[in-house]
Order: structure tokens, then C-alpha cells, then sequence
């Protein structure tokens, strides 16, 4: 068999859909074929391929020890992710992947974990978070701050209390609540505050709006934790995965090739550079 042009999509049929909220919607889709299997590293992500309308990169958000499916958690926000939120189970769907760096949760095992998610962020996330609660003896403390809009916005509801049943400490800040929400309201940033850190065995993922994880890092540097050892999802702008077409480069990175993980160490200086 000739070998699979770069831009060519497979394609998948919908195995099971679900909404997560009133914008916010997972796909689980059944692999082309029977031999093939789901094989990705945690914060990677796929091209999704919606009939004759294109292409958008969305993070893989299922457990990576699951090799029968993809799993996608997908905002509709544009053309492209409306019309994947018009598809129905059995229909079919195109995918090109895996892409992209990884979250380095081997390189942390021993380490205490802190994964900051700001809204939809919480679905590139994900997967570490399986892999971690997979392999709990591995690692150290483990700690998932997360922030939503609302109620109403909060990803992935029946986990979290697997997540702390597992001992992951999770704690949840709302920007907007009602009289019934007991939990934190405001900025994620309030929730560092409300934790334990030892910087000099720390790892922390963030994945979320820039201005969120501008916030988190540097509520993070203040509590001691230095940039190599902070990491963050930046999907912006990624039309090709393959470095060809050059929208998604920051300074002298192409975002779809050199991450979309990549350490704060290297990004803090593009970062501060207005408009890039």
C-alpha cells in the first residue's frame, strides 16, 4: 500500500456523542480499521476533517491507555466545529494525527503535579490526568485547579470525585455563581492560594486562555516554581499540523511541530512580546 499523503484524512464514524454544556461537546469515534489502534501521548492533538467545510485541530481528551477510540472534547466556536456539532452517531468523520509535543508526566514521576485548566483547558489535560491516576504510586502529591464561567460550564462532572477518590485533590473556582455554589468564586489564581507547594519538586501543566496561564505562571513563580518545570498547551491558530503553512508560528517556533507543549522557560520571553 502506497504510504498515506500528509494531508489526507482517514475517516472515522461517530461511535458516541455527548454535551457537556450548552457550547462544549465530546465525540467518541470508531478507529477506520480493525487492525489500527489509538496510540497517543497526552496533550497531542488530531485534525478534525468536517465535509466540505475544513479542517481544525482539536487536543485528544480520552484516557491514553484506550487504544479503541478517539476521544475529542470540541467548543463549537467557527464553521468547522459547528458543523462536527451537527454530526450525529454512525456518521463519518475525518481525522489526520496524532501531532505535536506531549505533557513530560514521565519526566515528572516522582514529582508533586499541579495541573491548572481554565475552561475548555481541561480537556487537553485529561489524558495526564488518567495517566497519572493510572500510575498514582509514581508520583507525589497531585493537585487539579480548575476554573470555569459557571455551573453550567464545568467539564467532565462525573469524574472529579473519581478523580479525588483516587487521591487527586481537585479544587473548582467559579467566575459567576449562584446562591447554591459553595466552592470558590473568581480567578483561578485565588485557588494557588489555597494549596500547599514545594517548588523544588513541583511540576506544573497549564492549558487554558493565554491570560489565564499569564496569571498562573505568575502566581506560580511567586510560590517558588521556576519556568523549567512549568509547562503549557498553546493551540493557536494551527491550520496544517505539518509546519507548511506557517499560521501558527510564535517567533521562532511552529506551535503545530515544536509543541503545542512547550515549557515556560522557552516561552516566557515570546510571550512578553506585544502582539506576537
Amino acid at each position: 500500500m502506497p504510504p498515506r499523503e500528509p494531508m489526507q484524512p482517514e475517516f472515522c464514524r461517530i461511535k458516541k456523542r455527548s454535551q457537556e454544556s450548552d457550547d462544549v461537546f465530546t465525540l467518541e469515534l470508531d478507529l477506520p480499521r480493525k487492525s489500527a489502534k489509538a496510540r497517543f501521548v497526552p496533550g497531542q492533538f488530531n485534525m478534525l476533517y468536517a465535509f466540505g467545510i475544513g479542517e481544525v485541530a482539536i487536543s485528544i481528551s480520552g484516557n491514553p491507555h484506550d487504544k479503541r477510540r478517539w476521544v475529542h472534547t470540541i467548543r463549537s466556536v467557527g464553521a468547522t466545529t459547528h458543523a462536527i456539532s451537527k454530526l450525529k452517531v454512525g456518521d463519518p468523520l475525518g481525522v489526520r494525527g496524532p501531532y505535536g509535543t506531549g505533557w513530560p508526566i514521565e519526566e515528572a514521576k516522582g514529582s508533586d503535579i499541579i495541573f491548572v485548566a481554565g475552561g475548555l483547558g481541561l480537556a487537553p489535560l485529561r489524558p495526564a490526568i488518567h495517566h497519572v491516576k493510572e500510575h498514582r504510586k509514581k508520583y507525589g502529591s497531585i493537585t487539579v485547579l480548575y476554573g470555569a464561567r459557571s455551573y453550567r460550564d464545568l467539564l467532565f462532572q462525573k469524574e472529579i470525585p473519581q478523580w479525588r477518590k483516587a487521591g487527586i485533590d481537585v479544587f473548582v473556582a467559579l467566575s459567576q455563581a449562584d446562591r447554591k455554589w459553595k466552592g470558590t468564586v473568581g480567578h483561578i489564581t485565588r485557588l494557588l492560594e489555597r494549596i500547599n507547594i514545594f517548588p523544588e519538586k513541583t511540576s506544573a501543566f497549564l492549558c487554558g486562555p493565554e491570560i489565564m496561564m499569564r496569571f498562573g505562571t505568575s502566581g506560580l513563580e511567586q510560590r517558588g516554581v521556576s519556568a523549567s518545570r512549568m509547562f503549557l498547551s498553546m493551540e493557536r491558530n494551527m491550520k496544517c499540523a505539518i509546519g507548511f503553512c506557517g499560521h501558527c508560528q510564535l517567533g521562532p517556533a511552529f506551535i503545530c511541530k515544536d509543541g503545542p507543549v512547550l515549557s515556560y522557560e522557552k516561552l516566557e520571553p515570546l510571550m512578553r512580546v506585544r502582539e506576537l
